[in-house]
């Protein structure tokens, strides 16, 4: 039996937007119970690039939150820059304006707000001073730097990896919309046997032959499964707008920018995740447990209190859906 899903990304749920400066502890608690009710007992909320008005604001309130019981646990920030590439491409729906140079002084205003309940930092290691942010991070606190919304090569990221760096974020996202067919971001970190990558198996951000090919690649043991779930999760197909940019959800899910249908997040959970996951039929119920529970525990160092764990989760492997048993 499997406790529950571990998502170490969720920008927001059910209209909840983890960046948005209006955030109060009633829409965090509210989507710890929601969240719950979908299969995820943990999750670290995240916060992607912002004014810094936002993240004053923001960071005390979801560190407070972390001593909650109610709904999922908590299990600390995951902050999604602002130290990644300005460019077109790999910064995604990221706003541009609020993107910056990496800074430790900037990093230690974001750990004193957030009562040193960052767990993870998404940067892009080409970014200049980035080497010295990264050692300065792994000596003094307890937070996973993780790559993501770049285009490193393979000799920054080995660097990087050398300096701390334990993870890459959304990977096959947060690209150039082209790339080199052998120069690009991607070989170098499904081959760098030091690096565990986070997928979106959602079924739209990353083609079911692409995520055969990076479990060959990672192993079972590098491999786990986030949702990158927005705050749109759980409304209705229509026209949105998020970071001032125009965006398209579909009836079937796909969430995705108006001008050329990229991705621009997504409203699927872990469940759905794991289920598109699990459909793929190349991994049995143990292994889909270590990607979906225990691979995001080991990688934060983190434990779910044990009052989490009373809604297990029973794989029906004839039908591939996973359903909660209560």
């Amino acid at each position: 039996m499997i406790p529950g899903w571990i998502d170490l990304q969720v920008n927001g749920y059910k209209g909840v937007n983890f960046s948005d400066i209006n955030l109060c502890i009633e829409d965090i608690e509210f989507v710890s119970k929601e969240l719950f009710k979908q299969g995820t007992i943990g999750y670290c909320p995240t916060i992607i690039t912002s004014p810094l008005e936002v993240y004053k604001h923001n960071l005390p309130l979801i560190s407070q939150a972390c001593h909650s019981k109610k709904g999922a646990q908590i299990l600390g920030i995951h902050l999604e820059g602002p130290f990644i590439n300005p460019e077109s491409g790999p910064r995604g729906i990221h706003p541009p304006k609020y993107i910056i140079s990496p800074s430790i002084e900037l990093f230690e205003e974001f750990r004193i707000w957030a009562n040193n309940k960052l767990s993870i930092l998404t940067l892009d290691p080409e970014r200049k001073g980035v080497i010295s942010l990264i050692k300065h991070i792994i000596n003094t606190s307890k937070t996973v730097v993780s790559i993501g919304h770049h285009m490193a090569g393979k000799e920054i990221i080995q660097k990087s990896v050398e300096a701390g760096v334990r993870a890459a974020t959304h990977v096959g996202n947060g690209l150039a919309d082209m790339i080199h067919r052998h120069s690009n971001p991607l070989w170098p970190i499904l081959a760098e046997d030091r690096l565990t990558g986070l997928f979106i198996t959602d079924g739209f951000h990353i083609p079911k032959e692409m995520i055969k090919v990076c479990l060959r690649a990672k192993g079972v043991s590098r491999f786990i499964v986030t949702s990158d779930v927005v705050h749109l999760a759980g409304m209705r197909p229509g026209s949105y707008v998020i970071s001032d940019l125009p965006v398209i959800l579909e009836p079937n899910g796909f969430l995705h920018r108006e001008e050329n249908r990229l991705p621009a997040g997504s409203v699927s959970t872990m469940m759905e995740c794991m289920n598109f996951l699990a459909s793929l039929g190349v991994l049995n119920e143990k292994e889909l447990s270590k990607i979906g529970h225990e691979n995001p525990l080991n990688l934060l160092g983190k434990k779910i209190d044990p009052d989490r764990s009373n809604k297990s989760i029973n794989v029906e492997f004839n039908r591939k859906q996973f359903t909660l048993r209560n």
